[in-house]
């Protein structure tokens, strides 16, 4: 992907976690050769998953800046082999590795949640990359065909057992949607949800859009109908689905694709409550006003509307409605 040169903001065309200026130049997995002169003049980045994927940023930088490393300067052996994600535009090869972080001055820890939307796409593309690719590890460590143990091989781009049955990083494809009235200007609307599972507090209650896995045998449009349709009983038309693009979400592996959506308004909106505790049509003029700081009230109870967080798909998708892009 072309390079945007800033960190993601509401309005741009790709979402917060769908930016790189890697080349994963990925024939060069299977050559050792390269792959052992690579490590010796690589930038790494150390990626420790016992804190729940936490790397080191320059502290007080702005935009947030990854701290990479020298092949040479890591502090210990690492949990994992090192893992490789690609050659930079400048020819220097970028590696991971799963490590406790190091204690460096002028650095801190963050996620990839709370900075993904905030780093440069260069950035951007090397956590993310790197979080997906360590988190498939650690849940795979044995052949689902044969039980054995597996090892990772292809630079940590697959996992084989010693009978040779061998796995490649997958992802779950997930869609979400942004569900709106197709009404132009401050009083069109989009249909909201409030998963039962998150939790209230400080006054606030987290609205979403709605989302779910794609299941075997079914299109991701399809998968929109019948997500929508199962959490608030709002009926979808497959030629009223737009696709708006797409997004990793490491979290621990999941492919977001996001949709917007068309839909009548007066529909009632009847929720399934084991998936969502609360769902409404928020107008673009509240929509805004949420953004902007600003309270607004979500029920009689004295609730207000808090938005997805900045490097989901989702705000993406509402800013992109909001903006009057679908």
């Amino acid at each position: 992907m072309t390079a945007v040169g800033g960190p993601h903001r509401g309005g741009e065309t790709a979402p917060p976690l769908a930016r790189s200026t890697l080349d994963r130049a990925a024939h060069r997995r299977t050559d050792p050769q390269w792959l052992a002169e690579a490590w010796e003049r690589a930038r790494v980045l150390v990626l420790d998953s016992a804190a729940d994927g936490r790397a080191l940023v320059r502290a007080g930088a702005s935009p947030p800046e990854l701290v990479l490393l020298g092949s040479g300067e890591l502090p210990e052996v690492p949990r994992s082999v090192p893992m490789f994600l690609g050659v930079e535009p400048d020819g220097v090869p970028v590696f991971a590795v799963d490590s406790p972080l190091p204690e460096l001055p002028g650095t801190r820890a963050v996620g990839l949640r709370e900075v993904g939307h905030l780093l440069l796409d260069r950035d951007a593309g090397i956590f993310t990359a790197a979080l997906a690719l360590t988190n498939w590890h650690a849940r795979h460590g044995f052949s689902s065909v044969t039980g054995q143990p597996t090892r990772v091989d292809e630079a940590g781009w697959s996992r084989v057992d010693e009978t040779g049955d061998r796995v490649w990083p997958r992802t779950d494809p997930a869609m979400i949607a942004l569900v709106h009235d197709g009404v132009a200007g401050p009083e069109g609307a989009c249909l909201l949800g409030s998963n039962a599972a998150w939790p209230r507090t400080g006054g606030h209650r987290r609205f979403s859009c709605f989302a779910g896995y794609v299941e075997p045998g079914e299109s991701a449009e399809d998968a929109v109908v019948r997500e929508v349709g199962e959490e608030v009983g709002v009926a979808v038309a497959v030629e009223n689905i737009t696709y708006a693009g797409s997004q990793s979400w490491p979290f621990p592996g999941s492919l977001m694709l996001g949709f917007v959506a068309l839909a009548d308004p007066a529909q009632p909106v009847r929720v399934d409550p084991t998936e969502i505790a609360y769902a409404r049509w928020f107008t673009r003029r509240e929509i805004g006003a949420a953004l902007a700081g600003r309270p607004v009230a979500v029920d009689g109870d004295g609730e207000h509307l808090l938005l997805p967080p900045p490097s989901s798909i989702a705000l993406f998708l509402i800013h992109r409605w909001l903006d009057g892009h679908c």
